[in-house]
């Protein structure tokens, strides 16, 4: 199974290493060449969000992933990922590829100083740790969008369709089950 992943900036190296070790073989995603390689899945990594849409686009790749993610390419969407996949984003005008019916806030739980880890549930997986970084959360989802995982009330993990956005950094845990269940849905859909 061939995953492509985002590599323009972020925890992209992280995502790799843990789909390596679950027999996936990674490509890197820097520039509109790369998308001529046949991938069956899509990481979009944490980072910054302004920063990856203004490369996708300087780099001509966004159109291109816009599309293939619309006609149902799966995607693991993480933190800033989530961010890029948001049809809204609270506070702002503008978003990236918009292909999930979820609003976002950004940095909802404050800076750098706010990070923090938890285990809570997921749905259908049970407790996994969950590592928030400047994490947004989801402040609405719209219909179709599943719930999967909420942290003090809010909306850390959801499912549309295809695509898996966490607020969260599973790549920086132990615990495999995410990814696992990314693999599982390209699996479904191959």
């Amino acid at each position: 199974m061939k995953i492509g992943v985002l590599a323009v900036q972020g925890a992209f190296i992280e995502h790799e290493k843990v789909l390596s070790e679950l027999g996936a073989e990674c490509v890197e995603l820097r520039k509109a060449e790369d998308l001529q390689a046949d991938f069956e899945g899509l990481v979009l990594p944490g980072g910054e969000s302004t920063v990856q849409g203004k490369l996708l686009r300087d780099s001509n790749m966004f159109a291109n992933l816009q599309q293939r993610i619309a006609d149902g390419l799966p995607v693991l969407a993480t933190c800033a990922g989530m961010i890029l996949l948001a049809e809204k984003l609270e506070g702002d005008t503008v978003s990236h590829f918009a292909t999930m019916p979820i609003a976002v806030k950004r940095n909802a739980y404050g800076r750098q100083l706010g990070s923090f880890h938890r285990d809570e549930n997921f749905k259908g997986l049970g407790k996994i740790p969950m590592t928030f970084i400047r994490a947004p959360y989801v402040v609405e989802a719209g219909e179709g969008t599943e719930i999967l995982a909420k942290v003090d009330g809010h909306i850390v993990a959801a499912r549309y369709k295809n695509q898996l956005a966490l607020a969260f950094h599973p790549e920086l845990d132990k615990d495999r089950h995410i990814h696992k269940l990314f693999l599982d849905m390209i699996g479904k859909t191959a």
